[in-house]
């Protein structure tokens, strides 16, 4: 009996010791990143960084950032692998949404998708099954690789497309970091690359100034999330 009472004590312990947590954390503005390896959080011993890692330090502490974007995945992978379905239970405020780098993969890979067909259908499932969740999504163009070929030009359109037709808020990463890239010159771009040979993912230093993009876009287009904007970051 003793221990019985013992773990009905312990039982209603926790059980307060979460409501208080949860109670505690309810009053904060969650934002959820669903994407790929630009996006994705890594080891501090990886010399690539997403951007989902630097932009908490952009809002102050009524803003949280949950990062569940993983590298190497698609729009189909994401939701296949049940990623997606962690994003709809994690009581997102807002859903920020960008993919198009694995999707634009050759067509002979498993996470390819056509932008015009698969990638769009799931961007605008996505964006509806977001908002069943009780969530506010943001359609975030692929940043911009720093190539000659602009693959993701596709992927763009057809998420700008499918912004327009669901009525969804677009940040156009896409568009920002190809002016910072030229504005940086490729000197300095050199110095945010993950690696002398990534043109892809960035270092601590490209994946906050890729981060401060996102912010900076965020702020024009969500008044709720400019009140907690601070613009040179933490």
């Amino acid at each position: 009996m003793k221990l019985l009472r013992w773990f009905a004590v312990l039982t209603t312990l926790a059980l307060v010791s979460s409501v208080g947590a949860f109670a505690k954390d309810s009053g904060k503005i969650r934002i959820t990143l669903a994407g790929d390896s630009t996006v994705a959080s890594f080891p501090a011993s990886n010399p690539k960084h997403g951007w989902g890692m630097a932009l908490g330090s952009y809002f102050d502490s009524r803003v949280a950032i949950d990062n569940i974007a993983k590298s190497g995945r698609s729009t189909k992978t994401f939701l296949s692998e049940g990623w997606w379905t962690k994003v709809l239970k994690s009581r997102a405020t807002y859903v920020l949404i960008q993919f198009g780098h694995n999707d634009s993969h050759a067509p002979s890979r498993p996470e390819h998708t056509d932008p015009d067909g698969l990638y769009s259908q799931l961007l605008t499932r996505f964006v509806a099954e977001a908002r069943a969740a009780g969530a506010i999504p943001i359609l975030v163009t692929p940043v911009q690789r720093r190539t000659k070929v602009d693959t993701l030009l596709p992927y763009v359109a057809a998420m700008k497309r499918v912004a327009a037709a669901t009525h969804t808020t677009l940040v156009d990463l896409h568009a920002s970091s190809g002016e910072l890239y030229k504005r940086l010159g490729p000197a300095e771009t050199a110095t945010i690359e993950a690696t002398s040979t990534d043109r892809t993912h960035f270092n601590a230093k490209g994946a906050r100034l890729i981060a401060g993009l996102v912010a900076e876009a965020l702020g024009r287009e969500v008044p709720e999330l400019r009140a907690h904007l601070l613009s040179t970051g933490r």
